[in-house]
């Protein structure tokens, strides 16, 4: 499975937040084991690590410590989020070797988070052999930020540093963790459309329909019905109704739905909520900005200083250098977004990102229910706004731009390839305001993948800037052919999955999707023979890429697929390709009508991916789009049904949509949306997506809380919980896209 960040050591991220402890294991009568995977048999996680080179040997956990450091604590190897109770006892104990002998480690057992306090030390003298250790203490303090750590910095010269077997024995296991769900009864929180569909779903322990009221603002009951029991479901594991109230039609605001003695949480019936979405979805990218001060006069709140312009504590980035052995230049990559809630800028997500955001804006052209003034110039509020450009074209420039920027230059090794990424050197802690963060800054190797977004992006972005900006759409052309020659003579260079220190990985080792999106895009936008052949002639052209997990940033034929059936063109063979799309809106569908919370992602084996909540809304796209193609109404209603998951219609009784809904997602994982852990910070801006359900829980704070949640439950709305409740500017493209779509639909 393609991941968005690697898993080993991943947890620096996190480096300084505020955690709390996993659910403990039971190792006696009376004591309970607080550290998680002490014994390293398969992976380094949870574990981080500071200024060491570090990874498995052999089960244990071995880092390779650089010389010349003065402090202990200048290298270290530990893990946050360690539970103590006051006046309980602990057994602290491990095994740990060091080459060559006589090096010193010191061990602790402290506070995670600032000042960063001591509640226990040891300092033994390490053999080659690895001998093991064992202490015991008192907790002084009640704590769920504690950490256990191994300082192993102070020394001229470099070493080698062993672990295994780390164990914290005592204390008690923490309380169970039961999310709030509300009333059983569950709705889009936001808005039905009057002449959409209407649907809810019930938790009740009833095997028999139950009756339903629709009552109004006013609380007047305006239609009545009757449930349809479903069964089990199995994406949350409860037992549901399924209740459609399509029937009503009446505009108006504050209806609830009345069933089984609940009443569900407030909604609208009319577009006013969608009109909004689409402009806030689109507006969340203009704080994402790298390179450029955020004025608080456009978005209230959330102005701030430029990041990475090199100005410090900032070591900027307008002359950023490679990783070490990369390269022997250096790039002015100022500009893009930040990719999700770290520093990093990331060519293969911002590939995808910069497409769904030009696709939103082509589909306006070219579709029936298209609206172009709706992303038109002044709608969005930018610095840009009042050129005569549409706002939603300027928004996505400022990532093109950046896109542009990572193509290795003429006379370099692998010229024309594309930078998979650049960002910080070591994970920084939350929160973190781009402009304060002080790491170097480093571009790493180029990929194949990653020089196949950029070709397809700029190639895209010459058709549609041509209109505004004859210049840039010609320098964007020569950009993606340079590209796609590139990559043709360099078809296999992939990322590292080890790269994911300081950011992720983003590794894909597939780049067939990627070749079949560029050289759609090309021919798109120069219909000529060459990029035709490269389509046809390509496995992806006539695979079945529309798959239970939808498209993402490692799955792009299907960018490739919707642009070839909507966009005017005369590839051969076009009528199979546009039914290839309905087909493929045909299973989404169908995975629709057998979920009983009405959403198209139905995941093998009920394991939600990372970012769940963006896969069902571009599933729901490959629906919307069957509507733009053949007109049907069920693909109409499948695609503005979808939108329910995310605004609330879910087991958790949440919208994941920050500002929309009573309850909504609002503590994503982000460095500056950080309100809740700096109250001088603000939460992300309304329209932000969070990444979803996410069966892995692959970060601490998740695993503390969700062990063996079941699909839709693998979410918590903590800012500490990068896995299932980060911000990322793929996600929120889907996000516009539906949104759009849906206003159109008003």
């Amino acid at each position: 499975m393609k991941r968005r960040r690697t898993t080993l050591l991943s947890l620096a991220a996190l480096l300084g937040a505020a955690l709390t402890a996993l659910p403990a294991q039971q190792a006696g009568a009376d004591e309970v084991e607080q550290v998680r995977n002490g014994g390293f048999e398969t992976t380094a996680d949870p574990w981080w690590t500071s200024n060491v080179t570090a990874g498995l040997t052999d089960g244990r956990l071995c880092a390779d410590v650089p010389g010349g450091t003065v402090n202990r604590w200048d290298s270290a190897v530990g893990q946050d989020a360690i539970t103590l109770v006051k006046g309980s006892s602990y057994r602290f104990s491990f095994s740990a070797s060091g080459v060559p002998e006589g090096h010193v480690v010191r061990a602790i057992v402290g506070l995670g988070v600032s000042p960063y306090d001591t509640w226990y030390e040891a300092t033994p003298v390490l053999g080659e052999s690895g001998d093991a250790y064992t202490y015991t203490f008192t907790s002084p303090v009640d704590s769920t930020q504690g950490q256990v750590a191994f300082q192993v910095g102070g020394s001229a010269d470099p070493w080698r540093f062993c672990l295994d077997d780390v164990s914290l024995l005592g204390g008690v296991p923490p309380e169970v963790y039961q999310p709030d769900t509300g009333p059983r009864v569950r709705v889009n929180q936001v808005a039905y459309l009057p002449a959409g569909p209407k649907n809810a779903t019930l938790v009740t322990d009833a095997a028999a329909k139950l009756p339903w009221q629709l009552r109004n603002g006013s609380g007047v009951t305006v239609a009545r019905g009757w449930s349809v029991p479903r069964g089990l479901d199995v994406s949350s594991g409860q037992n549901v109704h399924s209740i459609d109230f399509g029937g009503y039609r009446t505009r108006g605001t504050g209806f609830t739905l009345v069933a089984d003695g609940e009443t569900s949480r407030p909604f609208d019936i009319g577009t006013a909520g969608y009109d909004q979405l689409r402009l806030d979805a689109v507006k969340y990218y203009y704080t994402q900005r790298s390179g450029i001060a955020i004025r608080d006069d456009l978005r209230p709140g959330y102005g701030r200083a430029a990041g990475h312009l090199d100005a410090a504590p900032n070591q900027g980035d307008s002359a950023v250098p490679c990783q070490p052995g990369v390269c022997d230049y250096t790039l002015d990559v100022t500009g893009g977004w930040y990719d999700a809630g770290d520093h990093g800028k990331y060519v293969v997500n911002g590939g995808i990102a910069t497409w769904e955001l030009l696709s939103t804006y082509e589909r306006s052209l070219l579709a029936r229910t298209g609206d172009p003034a709706a992303l038109g110039d002044g709608t969005l509020a930018l610095p840009e706004s009042g050129n005569k450009v549409p706002d939603i074209l300027d928004e996505a420039r400022w990532e093109l731009d950046f896109l542009l920027k990572m193509q290795v230059p003429d006379g370099q090794s692998l010229a024309g390839m594309a930078h998979h990424k650049i960002h910080d050197e070591q994970w920084t802690g939350l929160p973190l305001l781009p402009s304060d963060d002080p790491q170097k800054r480093e571009l790493h190797p180029p990929t194949t993948t990653a020089t196949l977004n950029l070709a397809a992006t700029a190639a895209q972005a010459a058709r549609l800037y041509r209109p505004y900006d004859k210049a840039f759409a010609a320098r964007a052309l020569t950009a993606a052919r340079k590209a796609f020659t590139a990559a043709l003579a360099h078809p296999d260079v992939y990322a590292d999955p080890n790269d994911g220190i300081g950011g992720g990985a983003y590794n894909d080792d597939d780049a067939t999707d990627e070749f079949y999106w560029a050289a759609a895009e090309l021919y798109l936008s120069t219909g000529e023979k060459q990029f035709a052949d490269k389509v046809v002639n390509s496995p992806a052209h006539t695979a079945d890429i529309f798959v239970p997990s939808g498209f993402d940033w490692s799955r792009t034929a299907a960018a490739g697929r919707l642009d070839l059936a909507t966009v005017p063109n005369r590839l051969p063979g076009r009528d199979k390709v546009r039914g290839s799309v309905v087909r493929g809106a045909d299973k989404y569908l169908a995975t629709l009508a057998g979920q009983p919370y009405g959403m198209p992602y139905a995941p093998d084996g009920n394991r939600y991916d990372w970012g769940s909540s963006h896969q069902v809304l571009n599933n729901a796209v490959v629906i919307a789009t069957a509507y733009d193609l053949t007109g049907a109404s069920k693909y109409r209603a499948g695609a503005v049904q979808s939108m329910d998951y995310v605004l609330g219609r879910n087991a958790l009784n949440l919208s994941y949509v920050t500002g929309y809904g009573e309850v909504n997602s609002h503590h994503q994982h982000s460095r500056w949306y950080a309100r809740q852990l700096d109250p001088n910070l603000p939460d992300p801006p309304r329209g932000t997506l969070s990444g979803g359900a996410n069966s892995s829980i692959q970060d601490p704070y998740a695993q503390s809380k969700l062990q063996g949640c079941v699909g839709q439950f693998c979410y918590i709305d903590d800012i500490q919980s990068w896995s299932t409740n980060e911000t990322a500017i793929n996600w929120n493209a889907a996000l516009a896209r539906l949104a759009s779509f849906v206003a159109d639909q008003g």
